[in-house]
């Protein structure tokens, strides 16, 4: 199968909205997303992505498609193949920073976007690069050496935390053996580098939903970031690094609101 023919795996639910992209993080999956779903489905249509190499996306060869162009442009493929006029934008961790880069790059056809903790999103270019590198290179060799199994303890699985509903927890559980080595090596190497927002956070057209875990301190010192943002609000919620899975009451309150508030709200093409 050649690069271009493979695509990112999403999971269609019925909703009644606009389309909505769940972008998780790294190491997560489909479930991640599950306590949401249900009230995401009264103000959007979820539209659950998996990452390359993640669950069921394919891991594909060509390195250009690990970047964040590369899931720019899948993010757009996704949105013409479901015939979606203008969208809402979820993003986990690196999630949360993919989703940025596509209201950065197709602001037009974005409705707004909702966030969660995110380091690699919100992180100084430099600070981010020097703090993961040696880190990034150390989890790429476990994973060509020993295979997804190495990172299962790992605290960087999202799967881990205890404050996870034990539903959700199981089928990530689950699905954490369909991801393929080769391709979480390639995007620890190839995506990490290129997420960070840098001077371009000024430039966000959208509104957009901070959920911000309180609980997670090093993130909170970046909140001042975050505010570059112009059209911004945030919802600090009880929670660590995995917000939405943590405190999904607050979560799903924060967002189904934010998103009824600005679902009609029109914008210039």
């Amino acid at each position: 199968m050649s690069s271009e023919s493979e695509h990112l795996h999403a999971v269609v639910h019925d909703g009644d909205g606009p389309v909505a992209l769940l972008v998780h993080g790294a190491l997560g999956s489909r479930s991640y997303w599950d306590d949401n779903i249900g009230a995401l489905q009264t103000v959007c249509r979820p539209v659950v992505v998996e990452l390359w190499g993640h669950g069921r996306s394919p891991s594909p060869a060509d390195p250009e498609r690990y970047g964040p162009p590369g899931y720019v442009a899948e993010f757009e493929r996704l949105r013409t193949q479901l015939d979606a006029e203008r969208i809402w934008m979820i993003g986990q961790s690196l999630g949360a920073a993919l989703a940025l880069h596509y209201v950065l790059a197709h602001p037009a056809q974005t409705i707004g976007a909702v966030l969660t903790n995110s380091s690699s999103a919100f992180s100084e270019p430099e600070v981010w690069a020097e703090r993961t590198e040696t880190l990034v290179e150390e989890r790429a060799l476990e994973l060509e050496a020993h295979g997804v199994e190495v990172l299962r303890d790992s605290w960087i699985n999202p799967g881990r935390s205890k404050r996870i509903s034990p539903e959700v927890r199981a089928k990530l559980a689950g699905e954490f053996s369909g991801h393929d080595a080769t391709g979480l090596a390639r995007s620890f190497r190839l995506t990490n580098a290129g997420v960070p927002l840098g001077d371009r956070l000024g430039d966000v057209a959208v509104p957009v939903l901070l959920t911000n875990g309180t609980e997670e301190g090093r993130f909170q010192q970046l909140l001042a970031r975050v505010r570059q943002i112009p059209d911004l609000e945030i919802a600090d919620l009880a929670a660590s690094h995995a917000v939405n899975a943590q405190d999904p009451a607050g979560w799903n309150a924060a967002a189904t609101r934010f998103m009824r508030q600005h679902a009609e709200t029109p914008r210039a093409r």
